[in-house]
């Protein structure tokens, strides 16, 4: 058994919103730099990946964020692996600041051929990540699995060249952008903590036109982006506290 892995940043003005705090998208994209830098260094990460004209694609994510770190902070994030079957991966993740834990999250991955854009066996990483694997919980509850719903606006925006990653789908922190986009100023600037869902279904790629649908029910906002096809990509859930 390996044991967990940690990785030093300091919040930087470009992490942080207007309220000085680093947003959700920032928080997401350090647990997300984390899973690639540790991926690389115990030999699965998406470099191996491609001599198998594979990479890594997210299917779900779920993050709690306790409390959004200033500008300039020093964090710390964790992370580690304690799942691994033929078809998805569980990488964990804690942002913590000295003792105080400031979020954690809990994401599951699945490999992709890069030709046939289909999920393949992982069954090849078997021996490598059985070396990688933690014995340690996760930190949080695993994502949730969202349902269609009700949704009462929307509005559409293209997939423009800025959206797409080294896979050539959105990246997942436009997604974050395009739910939080939605959500009221005064709502974001007074939370006390939030909890964040995705489901990851489909690939949108460069070219598409997007509808970003959602509703709010009291403190929760949920959410539906598809595209101009009609095909449901992406499911997203922020409950606020």
């Amino acid at each position: 058994m390996a044991e967990i892995t940690s990785y030093k940043y300091r919040i930087v003005p470009q992490d942080v919103d207007f309220t000085l705090r680093a947003s959700a998208a920032s928080i997401i994209n350090y647990m997300l730099n984390v899973a690639g830098i540790d991926a690389d260094s115990k030999g699965f990460g998406v470099a191996a990946l491609q001599g198998e004209k594979c990479t890594w694609v997210l299917s779900r994510l779920g993050v709690e964020i306790m409390r959004q770190p200033e500008q300039y902070s020093d964090i710390v994030v964790d992370t580690w692996v304690n799942e691994f079957n033929r078809l998805s991966s569980t990488r964990n993740f804690r942002m913590r600041c000295g003792d105080e834990l400031l979020a954690a999250g809990v994401s599951q991955w699945c490999m992709l051929n890069m030709e046939s854009r289909q999920v393949v066996d992982m069954s090849l990483l078997k021996d490598t990540y059985e070396r990688a694997m933690v014995d340690e919980p996760s930190p949080i509850d695993a994502p949730a699995r969202l349902r269609p719903t009700e949704h009462t606006s929307s509005s559409e925006r293209p997939v423009v060249y800025s959206d797409i990653d080294f896979n050539r789908h959105v990246n997942t922190l436009r997604y974050v952008d395009m739910v939080f986009d939605a959500i009221s100023l005064d709502t974001i600037e007074n939370n006390r903590g939030m909890r964040i869902d995705f489901n990851f279904i489909a690939e949108a790629r460069y070219g598409e036109v997007l509808t970003v649908a959602h509703s709010a029910e009291g403190n929760v906002w949920q959410f539906e982006i598809s595209s101009n096809a009609g095909k449901t990509l992406c499911r997203a859930r922020v409950e606020f506290k």
